[in-house]
């Protein structure tokens, strides 16, 4: 009963930790998305100088739909930006388009956790069907081995979860640090940037607790019934 009991409260905190991050920077987001900033520029020009400041006027920047879905893309140079972040001039749009940037430069620079990163998507793409499916089959079939290589799938995409974390920080404390040299925000602006960046990047930390508890669960449970 105990046992139960464990494999339920981690279950149970994982949804609660992933909840309360996704909860706060959507908070956040509102917040910082309703203050306009002194100067007159929006999301998409501040992307701009930034990125031209830094050697990158071939970085095409792109207007994408949805909510937060705001992402660079190191194969097709794209910094793509979603709508209220292209059209705003909100400290929430400034500092995401800036944050995105960082990653442009990063990029740019060879930055190393971004090139393990992206030489990882295409595993962590293959993990992230295979793990389940092997743990399914593994205790439909009560094949134990084929459990343990699911749990090995779940290893691999916390590996990127992890590397995940340096680049995200790395992007934001270089978005902090054009937003300052371009003047783009006053400086109680820039505490509302700081303040925005650091919630986004919680959600990537509160992925990493959750995967590390669901591994946790899953080696518990199975840990047991391992000959």
């Amino acid at each position: 009963m105990d046992f139960y009991l464990i494999s339920y409260g981690l279950t149970f905190l994982a949804f609660i930790i992933t909840l309360s991050a996704q909860l706060y920077i959507s908070s956040s987001y509102r917040k910082f998305k309703k203050v306009t900033i002194n100067k007159n520029i929006n999301g998409k020009a501040a992307a701009r100088k930034v990125l031209d400041k830094n050697g990158l006027s071939n970085v095409e920047i792109l207007k994408v739909s949805g909510s937060l879905t705001d992402h660079y893309d190191p194969s097709r140079k794209t910094v793509s930006l979603s709508t209220d972040i292209y059209e705003d001039n909100s400290i929430a749009s400034i500092a995401v388009a800036c944050h995105e940037c960082g990653h442009a430069i990063q990029d740019k620079e060879g930055y190393l956790m971004l090139r393990i990163r992206h030489a990882l998507i295409p595993l962590v793409n293959i993990s992230s069907y295979a793990g389940y499916i092997a743990i399914m089959i593994g205790v439909f079939f009560s094949f134990i081995k084929l459990v343990w290589l699911g749990i090995i799938f779940e290893v691999v995409i916390l590996l990127f979860q992890l590397v995940t974390l340096p680049v995200e920080f790395n992007a934001s404390s270089r978005a902090l640090k054009q937003i300052k040299e371009l003047g783009l925000l006053s400086k109680d602006e820039l505490k509302g940037a700081r303040t925005m960046l650091v919630a986004a990047a919680l959600t990537y930390v509160a992925s990493v607790a959750a995967t590390v508890l669901e591994i946790l669960r899953l080696v518990l449970i199975f840990g047991r019934r391992d000959d």
